[in-house]
């Protein structure tokens, strides 16, 4: 049977194709190991979390004079559980997991019943049973909740000084968030943990990389290897760019393409238009790994960096922002190492982020727009006419719409998104760049052969309009292109400028580095 993309948990050699699980991080576990340190590893949901787990579970079991075993805190992972049933859960869940992974000599053998163990003294008797040290990896750690979450990390901290023989000579703690959201997740208004962390015997915390652009060959090269089509190069450099390396769209992305777009036919050649189709059948399936993104959006944490980022305001990166940590934790931003900003970490995430919040926006405009308004006789797209037309369905809707929208920096640019993705959907696409720092957001329209540039800006003050055009003939210019359209956007004014003033549009021609481009201002 031959192997294939897994878009759905675990990896197993035997069963699909996977790169390195560690992915560079084998000496740095083992040094921490070797020194009977307690540690973290965290990353995104999907990455590759409790592969690399299970990976080093074995390794370590074949290699090592060690016993090393995986085990999952999730059956204790809700809110209404108390400590006692927790602690009896997690004891039954090292047992199962025991009972799978290890060898009957390594086993634990418990004098008593679950119910009267907590984890340490479960752990205690272990550890006194065993010839060999045994090394803890626990996955799931965040989905504990409240005080459970403290009594597990507060247990582990209280048995630290009984290794190697009476505690895990190592621990490592696995899951989405770095350990300083663990204080974050157990401290209540009224009452204090004490030390800065309940954790605070942690050496070090890792996080697992992305795929690199190698790794991705890699893994596109064993299903070649097994009768599948080649990827060039030119679709792996697509994969990347699409991806960033995020290991669940790298696999889903390929199992679009193999699966269930060419239906496991090898014959037919893997092309750029197959990558662009399975890019777009992730997104508007959004599933369930899309999904769980999307439910962050509105958090009170994530909801501003993703509203300044839309909009294109300055927001700067930092180690010692918490919210912002907390974000890139989740895997929905990173640093832009182009200008120590912000950015939504791929190109993916960065299309369907504005797709999911302006699609309030869109079933509210369906009723009100008829698409076929907007084309020409022959098919192609009057954008003159669709922008002008938006001008006045903005004049007309766009305060009562943008006073409920609760991404009140960005929710003039998802307007226009809106009515774009309404009008284009089905035979075009709406490709979007968020220029952080500039106030601006730019927009790649495409149907029907024939390709469109719209620049997004505020107008903030008096600069922005001198800005917006330096600005969108760079863009023109970086795209080869002579023609584009700036929509400046009123803020600072609007409630003294009259909508007559407001709405105006002028055709000009600017210079920029000798350059002479063409410029639609869609002033509103």
């Amino acid at each position: 049977m031959k192997r294939f993309f897994n878009v759905t948990g675990l990896c197993i050699p035997e069963k699909h194709y996977m790169v390195d699980p560690l992915r560079g991080l084998n000496d740095t576990i083992f040094d921490l190991i070797n020194n009977e340190y307690y540690f973290t590893i965290h990353a995104p949901r999907q990455s590759g979390k409790t592969t690399m787990l299970h990976a080093l579970m074995k390794k370590i079991n074949i290699e090592d004079e060690r016993v090393c075993l995986v085990f999952s805190l999730e059956t204790a992972g809700y809110r209404s559980i108390s400590e006692t049933d927790a602690n009896t859960k997690i004891v039954k869940a090292i047992i199962i997991s025991a009972d799978i992974f290890l060898e009957e000599q390594f086993r634990p053998k418990l004098s008593r019943e679950l119910s009267y163990y907590t984890m340490k003294d479960m752990l205690n008797e272990w550890c006194k049973q065993l010839s060999r040290p045994l090394v803890l990896l626990v996955d799931e750690i965040d989905s504990l909740y409240d005080d459970v979450l403290n009594s597990v990390l507060r247990q582990f901290r209280d048995g630290f000084q009984l290794r190697p023989k009476g505690f895990p000579s190592s621990v490592t703690l696995v899951g989405l968030r770095d350990v300083r959201e663990y204080k974050e997740k157990v401290r209540d208004n009224d009452k204090s943990i004490g030390s800065g962390s309940p954790f605070n015997i942690k050496a070090k915390s890792l996080t697992i990389r992305n795929f690199s652009r190698s790794q991705i060959a890699e893994l596109m090269q064993q299903y070649t290897d097994e009768g599948g089509q080649n990827f060039s190069d030119e679709i792996i450099d697509l994969f990347y760019s699409y991806t960033s390396g995020q290991p669940w769209l790298v696999n889903a992305l390929a199992n679009e393409i193999v699966v269930e777009i060419l239906q496991k036919d090898s014959s037919k050649p893997i092309t750029v238009e197959l990558v662009v189709q399975a890019k777009e059948n992730l997104i508007l399936r959004r599933d369930t790994h899309l999904d769980s993104l999307i439910d962050k959006l509105h958090e009170p944490r994530i909801q501003p960096i993703i509203d300044a980022i839309l909009s294109g305001a300055d927001i700067q990166y930092s180690e010692y922002n918490d919210d912002l940590k907390y974000a890139e934790d989740l895997g929905i931003v990173v640093k832009a190492v182009e200008n120590d900003g912000v950015k939504i970490s791929n190109l993916i995430y960065n299309e369907i982020i504005p797709r999911v919040l302006n699609a309030n926006f869109q079933d509210l405009i369906t009723p009100k727009v008829e698409r076929q308004w907007y084309f020409k006789d022959d098919g192609k797209l009057d954008m003159n006419l669709l922008l002008k037309e938006f001008q006045k369905f903005y004049r007309r809707h766009s305060e009562s719409w943008l006073g409920q929208f609760s991404f009140r920096e960005s929710g003039r640019q998802l307007l226009l998104m809106a009515f774009l993705q309404r009008i284009v959907n089905g035979g075009g696409i709406v490709e979007r760049e968020m220029a952080l720092g500039s106030g601006r957001c730019d927009l790649l329209i495409e149907y029907a052969g024939e390709r469109f540039v719209i620049e997004l800006k505020i107008r903030y003050d008096s600069y922005s309009f001198d800005d917006g055009k330096d600005q969108i003939a760079r863009y023109l210019d970086k795209l080869g292109f002579k023609h584009g359209y700036l929509m400046l956007f009123e803020t600072q004014n609007s409630n003294i400028i009259s909508w007559e003033q407001r709405i105006k549009w002028t055709e000009l021609e600017h210079e920029w580095h000798n350059l002479k481009k063409q410029i639609s201002l869609v002033e509103m």
